[in-house]
């Protein structure tokens, strides 16, 4: 029962996450906020979505599979918003510079 409400506890808190990163992908300003706002949900919202359905199955297979996933998306997804903030930086400091 603890694992239960744990686990829906996790699948919530994901969602929140999600959502507020969803709506701050619309809402926010800038370029490198937005970025911001795609890391959240990619790394925070999805993580504990995948963590709040591990506790709620008990198929073994099932449940190696989603660690593999999460393990996935714990490497990737934050590599991936920091290369992309990168090479935006990148190319709007030679932009600046071209036009001076």
């Amino acid at each position: 029962m603890a694992l239960n409400i744990l686990g829906w506890f996790f699948l919530l808190s994901g969602c929140f996450f999600c959502l507020v990163g969803s709506i701050g992908l619309i809402r926010l300003p800038d370029f490198y906020s937005r970025v911001h706002a795609a890391g959240v949900v990619d790394s925070l919202g999805a993580i504990l979505i995948l963590i709040g359905l591990i506790t709620q199955t008990q198929d073994f297979l099932v449940i190696v599979k989603l660690l593999f996933i999460l393990l996935f998306m714990m490497l990737t997804g934050p590599t991936a918003v920091h290369a992309l903030a990168r090479s935006a930086n990148i190319t709007d400091k030679e932009m600046k510079l071209r036009n001076k």
